[in-house]
């Protein structure tokens, strides 16, 4: 018992000064974070008030590995597990803002990577679904998602291609990956005044960020600018000669 009550006593010691060197890298972070949306979000073309204001919330930091949290907030993509990337903010926050969500609305993304976009969607709608073909990504996407308490969005591994059926129809889908064409699956699980965003082009190279409306039968197109994504995998990509 006494030697408990000393190990007890110590570890109070140990987190007493763990605690202000905690807050403090918390607040320099939060620095990081206003800069990020003061220089590279609002100084541009991102004028959503609640996109910027999710965008200085979520710590994306904590979306990927110790080597490159320092770099978290910088103006350019990270590499994550499996050769992946987390794309930079301007980009998040731009397709974030093209999606034009409302409260309420059901989001599917295809392309969970780290789990990042999946967060900022989960501050403006409760019903987030995200699909990740690689199921080390998926898995630890859901794992970092759950400890930071984002229990609203839900993780599945499988191709994103076919969308996720199940939770159809959608009024916002995001695809955070490159084809050379849309998948047909997403665009029929898409509802009626729904909004895909999608970068369309060749998958070696550069594509077109892209927002289709659905209206009825017809497919509105609104094309943002030029991008770079990693491919789409999977279906896919058996299609993509065809």
């Amino acid at each position: 018992m006494r030697l408990c009550g000393w190990l007890m006593l110590f570890l109070g010691i140990i987190f007493s000064f763990l605690d202000p060197l905690l807050s403090q890298e918390d607040e320099i972070y939060a620095r990081r974070r206003e800069n990020m949306v003061r220089r590279q979000l609002a100084a541009r073309d991102i004028t959503d008030k609640k996109v910027l204001e999710v965008m200085g919330k979520v710590p994306r930091h904590l979306f990927v590995g110790p080597r490159y949290q320092r770099r978290a907030y910088e103006d350019y993509p990270l590499p994550i597990d499996e050769g992946q990337t987390i794309s930079q903010p301007y980009i998040v926050a731009l397709m974030t803002q093209h999606l034009k969500l409302k409260e309420g609305e059901k989001v599917l993304e295809i392309g969970t990577g780290s789990g990042y976009q999946a967060a900022v969607l989960a501050h403006l709608t409760d019903k987030v679904y995200s699909v990740e073909i690689r199921e080390g990504l998926a898995k630890k996407a859901a794992q970092t998602l759950k400890k930071l308490k984002y229990s609203q969005v839900q993780v599945k591994w499988g191709d994103g291609y076919f969308g996720w059926e199940e939770h159809a129809p959608f009024g916002a889908i995001i695809v955070t990956c490159a084809a050379n064409h849309i998948p047909p699956p997403l665009i029929d699980q898409l509802k009626d005044g729904g909004r895909l965003i999608i970068p369309v082009g060749s998958t070696l190279y550069y594509q077109t960020l892209t927002v289709l409306t659905k209206v009825g039968e017809e497919l509105r197109v609104e094309h943002i600018l030029g991008v770079r994504f990693v491919p789409m995998v999977g279906e896919a990509q058996k299609r993509e000669g065809k």
